[in-house]
């Protein structure tokens, strides 16, 4: 075999078990709401610290779809995603205007993708985020952790409203996973959507390691859905394991838990966080909706099988 066909050979390996486990669960695809696109220097940088970063396992972090954007972009289209995002996220002020502007031509160039927006806490943010919604974003994402800001700051008040009065959801990593940070947990975000009940927040990776304390958010505002970025897999449940005894819960928060993958940025194969989701043993119907349902619902997706 050549060097073409056995990369081939690989990609279809990669392929063939995301596109069955779908199909298997009677969907028309998958809604991925945590993927990554953003322009190459930057990602580049995020590769480079992933590089830096020792795994649970002592043997650090492989970034598992480490190529070039059309090569991703082919990857989840042949996966069979009907959706996902392309969320970015700044460290610093002046950032998010140049990647609110990539990600717009980025949904422009890429029908599947949701068009994707960020903010930092500055001066204009809530000037751009109402432009950018104009523009049609259509989720947003916040890192409390990366960007070391209060999510309380008096600077984002506008930022929260706009999106709040425009429905648009928002991907916050929020909790203190891997690491915590000066805001991280739940007690901010609380006072937020205290603040602006018809938020739309989407906690990201279940609020890991407050899992137990996110779930009483979603308890508490209908407005607050969590992601299964990350969570559940063997990588992850080596260092920051999910509470068995939640599990009833999240059977029960079944239509506010939404699919999410973090790639490419991932240690392992995209197949994992899929086989993770279903070795819960909370049923086809929570399965379908966690990998397909909520999403389409959330975005407004069309679906095919009522055509």
């Amino acid at each position: 075999m050549g060097a073409v066909e056995e990369r081939d050979a690989r990609a279809e390996a990669d392929i063939a078990p995301v596109r069955a486990f779908w199909r298997d669960l009677g969907v028309p695809g998958l809604v991925d709401v945590h993927t990554h696109f953003m322009p190459d220097r930057m990602l580049r940088k995020v590769w480079a610290f992933f590089d830096q970063v020792t795994g649970p396992d002592g043997t650090g972090w492989p970034i598992m779809y480490r190529s070039d954007e059309d090569d991703r972009l082919a990857r989840l289209r042949d996966y069979g995603l009907r959706t996902f995002s392309a969320l970015s996220y700044p460290h610093k002020p002046g950032m998010a205007s140049w990647l609110n502007t990539y990600a717009t031509d980025f949904a422009a160039r890429v029908p599947e993708s949701l068009h994707s927006a960020t903010f930092y806490p500055e001066p204009d943010a809530a000037d751009y985020v109402k432009a950018v919604i104009g523009e049609g974003a259509r989720v947003f994402k916040a890192h409390v952790q990366v960007g070391a800001y209060d999510p309380r700051d008096p600077l984002l008040e506008g930022v929260w409203r706009a999106i709040a009065d425009a429905e648009v959801p928002v991907v916050i990593h929020c909790g203190s996973g891997p690491h915590p940070g000066a805001f991280t947990g739940p007690g901010p975000v609380r006072e937020i959507l205290r603040r602006h009940p018809r938020l739309r927040l989407v906690v990201a990776h279940m609020g890991m390691p407050e899992y137990s304390e996110f779930l009483d958010l979603v308890e508490e505002y209908p407005g607050a859905y969590l992601d299964t970025t990350m969570a559940f897999t063997p990588f992850t449940e080596a260092f920051m394991p999910f509470p068995r005894q939640e599990l009833a819960r999240l059977r029960a928060l079944g239509d506010r838990i939404l699919f999410g993958s973090d790639f490419p940025n991932i240690p392992y194969r995209y197949i994992e966080a899929l086989e993770a989701l279903a070795r819960l043993d909370l049923g086809s119907d929570w399965l379908r909706a966690v990998c397909h349902d909520n999403g389409a619902a959330l975005f407004d997706l069309p679906d095919p099988r009522n055509a």
